[in-house]
Formats: structure tokens, C-alpha cells, sequence
């Protein structure tokens, strides 16, 4: 029954938008162009971008889950040794240890490297 409803909810808000909206029937030449607020862009919109803005991206997702489990933690933390047992000590420990051992993986595959790396074949070694 509710799905019923939900379709025919749709399908009537369809109806009204063909049939009340305002149809344009051919668009302007100005009204094909891209802009961001109202400015007309400098360049072309669809650049290559390198992963490396990506993977970073992904870090800082990886980085905001810790915080997000290191935060309730903090606040029950004294709660949580109250009896004298540090095993939620030792399991954020825990945590912490396998958060270190992937940041030092991406360092060591030079995800936070931004420098530019010589050429392959070139024999040059790598700038720091």
C-alpha cells in the first residue's frame, strides 16, 4: 500500500511539473555555456586532475573516522578504567599502532610526496 502511494505521489508530481512548468524550446547560445556564479570560466572544465588529490582525499576520510572513534573514547575513558582494568588502553593502543603502520605504508609509497619525481630511464635520483 505504501509503495502504491509513493508511486502515485511521483507520478503526480511528474504530471504537474510537464504540465505547469515552463518549457524552453531551444536555449540560448548564452544558456549552453558553463559558468560558476555567473562568472564565465577562464578554461575548459574538463582538465585531467592527478590521483594524488584523491588519495589525499582519502586520508583525510581515514583521518576523520579516527577522530570520530577517538572522540567518544576520550569522553568514557575514565568511566571505562574505573574498576582498574586498562584493556580499553591497550585496545586504542591497538588502534592507534594500525593507524601508524597504514600512514607510514602511504608515507613510504609517497602519497604526501608532492615534489615532482624525475622522468623514468633517466638515471636521476630522487629530490628531497
Amino acid at each position: 500500500m505504501a509503495l502504491l502511494t509513493a508511486a502515485a505521489f511521483a507520478a503526480a508530481l511528474l504530471g504537474t511539473a510537464a504540465l505547469l512548468g515552463t518549457r524552453v524550446r531551444r536555449p540560448s547560445e548564452s544558456g549552453r555555456q558553463p559558468y560558476e556564479s555567473g562568472v564565465p570560466l577562464l578554461d575548459r572544465a574538463r582538465k585531467r586532475i592527478s590521483i594524488k588529490f584523491y588519495l589525499v582525499a582519502l586520508v583525510f576520510v581515514a583521518l576523520d573516522v579516527e577522530v570520530a572513534f577517538l572522540y567518544p573514547w576520550a569522553l568514557s575513558y575514565r568511566s571505562a578504567v574505573a574498576g582498574g582494568s586498562l584493556a580499553a588502553l591497550w585496545e586504542m593502543l591497538a588502534f592507534l599502532l594500525l593507524l601508524a603502520v597504514v600512514y607510514l605504508y602511504l608515507w613510504r609509497k609517497g602519497i604526501f610526496d608532492w615534489g615532482r619525481r624525475p622522468l623514468p630511464g633517466t638515471g636521476a635520483g630522487r629530490e628531497r
